[in-house]
C-alpha cells in the first residue's frame, strides 16, 4: 500500500495519502478540494564507501514541501 505525496491545485498545500485502490477518492485536508497533483517523491538511501570516508550525493533537493523532510534525513 503506498503513500503518495500530493499538493493541492487550489490551496498548495501538500499532503500525503495512503492509497488503497487507483478508485480511491483523495480531498485535500485543508480545503476538502477533489483536485491534487501528485508530486514525485524524494527518498534517502545509504551510500557505502571501501575506504571508510563517508560518501555524499552528487544530487539534492531544494523544494518546498512535499517530500523534504525538513533536513533530518540527510537529503540536503
Amino acid at each position: 500500500m503506498p503513500i503518495y505525496e500530493y499538493i493541492c491545485d487550489d490551496c498548495k498545500t501538500p499532503f500525503e495519502k495512503l492509497v488503497l485502490n487507483k478508485q480511491q477518492e483523495i480531498s485535500c485536508p485543508k480545503c476538502a478540494s477533489k483536485k491534487a497533483t501528485i508530486q514525485l517523491s524524494v527518498f534517502a538511501t545509504s551510500h557505502g564507501s571501501t575506504n571508510g570516508a563517508s560518501a555524499k550525493s552528487s544530487t539534492s533537493f531544494s523544494g518546498g514541501g512535499g517530500g523534504c523532510c525538513g533536513g533530518s534525513c540527510g537529503c540536503h
